[in-house]
């Protein structure tokens, strides 16, 4: 019986490990192939070098503090909370539909031994900057940062003040309760806290402070 018990349990503790294992093999074998294809898409109109310097600062600082740090996953960081631009990829690249959840636990691991150890960071951004959600205000998705200056405020990417990138960036959390058509004062109100974090007037109030909170004013 008592063997029977530690058998048991031997079990419950070893299925999980070969039905996690056998996924992120699975990833690391497509990884190669589904990057190829998205970075090839049409989708992909931005280059890396198309955001100035204070752009890539503020999505970051915003959106992933420590992204060229972390590998992947990052549980420490004040204000990173669940998911990181890798993660976001992942989100993006491997579920369809993503449902919250184990789900999480999967891209979490698609992020850290997949994606990340096989896809540089510049290209990440890349992707990240031609693929994020900003919402569907006419119920149409609008999808990176070039259709969103357009649909949004009528403007090349490159024409955008910084005050309307950062609408754009505040979009990212919440992409139809932030969004700036849909909901202008609640997408103001977050700009503001940005503006705050930026200059330094504020600091996330820890690691799940996703809406920065500690930068209310």
């Amino acid at each position: 019986m008592r063997r029977l018990v530690i058998v048991s349990l031997l079990v419950v503790v070893a299925a999980p490990c070969v039905y996690y294992s056998v996924i992120v093999v699975s990833a690391l074998r497509v990884t190669p192939a589904i990057i190829a294809e998205a970075l090839q898409s049409e989708q992909m109109t931005l280059e890396l070098d198309d955001l100035t310097p204070r752009q890539l600062e503020i999505l970051l600082k915003v959106q992933d503090p420590r992204f060229f740090e972390h590998k992947g996953v990052d549980l420490r960081t004040p204000g990173a909370g669940w998911t990181t631009l890798t993660q976001g990829l992942v989100k993006i690249h491997y579920f369809d539909p993503f449902k919250p959840g184990i789900a999480k636990i999967k891209q979490s691991l698609i992020a850290r031994f997949a994606l990340d150890p096989l896809v540089s960071k510049e290209d990440q951004l890349r992707l990240f900057i031609n693929e994020a959600y900003l919402g569907a205000p006419d119920g149409d998705d609008i999808v990176g940062f070039a259709q969103g200056a357009r649909v949004y405020f009528g403007k090349t990417f490159d024409e955008l003040s910084e005050e309307e990138y950062i609408a754009l960036v505040a979009m990212l959390i919440a992409p139809n309760s932030r969004n700036v058509r849909l909901q202008p004062k609640l997408n103001a109100e977050r700009v503001l806290r940005i503006q705050r974090l930026l200059a330094d007037e504020c600091a996330p109030a820890g690691w799940s402070d996703v809406w920065l909170k500690g930068c209310m004013y």
